[in-house]
C-alpha cells in the first residue's frame, strides 16, 4: 500500500496510508447501492402517494437532487466521508492533513464530470496511477487525496480530551493555540507514535513552544500530551 508524506499547517512531515484504487472503488459502488436503496423508496412512496401525475418531471428533478448533490454534501457534512467511504474506512483531505473546506469539496464534486462520468472513471484510474499521491483531477485541483482511517473513533480522536474536574492548567499559554492548532498536534501524535517517528514529535513540540512562547524540561511526547489536555479544559472553562 502507497503511503504519502503530508506537511501539516504546523510544518511537521507526517505519513498517511493512501486509499487504493480498489478501495476508492468498492465505495463509489456502495454509494451506488444507497441510491438504489433510495430511489426504490422514492418510487414506492410516489405510486402510493399518486404524486407523479402532470408534473412528473418537476418532481423527478427534485427527487433527484439528493443524488446529484450527494458527493457533495456527504464529504461536506461527514468530514470527507460519503457512506460508502465510510465502510470502506476512507476519507477525503487537505494536503496539509486537515479537513477540506466547503470550496475543495465543491471543486472534487464539480470535476467528478470529467474524472468518472464523460469516461466511466478511465480518466480518474488513469491520473490516480500516475500521480502517485492518490489524486484523480479533481483531487489536484481541490489541492486534497484520500486516504485510510481508524476503524475506531473515541472522544480522543477528537479535537478536546475527557479531563478529570480538578485538572489544573500547567501552562497559562494555551489561549495562544486554537482548535486547529490541537488538531493537527492530536494527529501528528497519533500517526507519529504509531510509527514510531520520534523527529516528526520533536519537530512539533518545538513549533508548539515557539507558538506558545515558552520553555520547558518536559520530555516532547509529554509536553504535547499536556498541552492537549490543557487546552481541554480551557475550552470548558470557556
Amino acid at each position: 500500500m502507497d503511503n504519502i508524506k503530508i506537511q501539516t499547517t504546523q510544518n511537521v512531515d507526517i505519513e498517511y496510508q493512501l486509499a487504493s484504487v480498489g478501495e476508492r472503488i468498492l465505495a463509489t459502488l456502495l454509494d451506488y447501492v444507497f441510491f438504489a436503496a433510495y430511489f426504490f423508496v422514492v418510487i414506492l412512496l410516489l405510486s402510493w402517494a399518486e404524486l407523479v401525475g402532470r408534473n412528473y418531471i418537476a418532481v423527478m428533478i427534485i427527487l433527484a437532487l439528493p443524488v446529484l448533490l450527494y458527493d457533495l454534501l456527504c464529504e461536506m457534512f461527514l468530514q470527507g466521508k460519503t457512506f460508502g467511504k465510510m465502510i470502506m474506512k476512507i476519507k477525503v483531505v487537505k494536503l496539509d492533513g486537515s479537513q477540506a473546506s466547503f470550496g475543495a469539496y465543491a471543486l472534487r464534486w464539480l470535476l467528478r464530470i470529467i474524472d468518472t462520468k464523460i469516461f466511466s472513471g478511465g480518466i480518474a484510474l488513469i491520473v490516480i496511477v500516475i500521480n502517485g499521491k492518490g489524486q484523480r483531477i479533481g483531487d489536484m485541483a481541490a489541492g486534497t487525496t484520500v486516504i485510510k482511517i481508524r476503524q475506531k473513533v473515541t472522544l480522543n480522536d477528537t479535537i478536546l480530551n475527557k479531563v478529570k474536574p480538578e485538572y489544573t492548567i500547567v501552562f497559562p499559554q494555551i489561549s495562544q493555540l486554537t482548535d486547529n492548532d490541537i488538531s493537527v498536534i492530536k494527529e501528528v501524535m497519533r500517526v507519529a507514535l504509531r510509527t514510531n517517528n520520534q523527529e516528526a514529535i520533536e519537530q512539533l513540540a518545538a513549533k508548539t513552544k515557539a507558538t506558545m512562547g515558552i520553555t520547558t524540561n518536559l520530555p516532547h511526547t509529554q509536553f504535547l500530551a499536556t498541552v492537549v489536555q490543557d487546552y481541554s479544559q480551557y475550552s470548558f472553562d470557556n
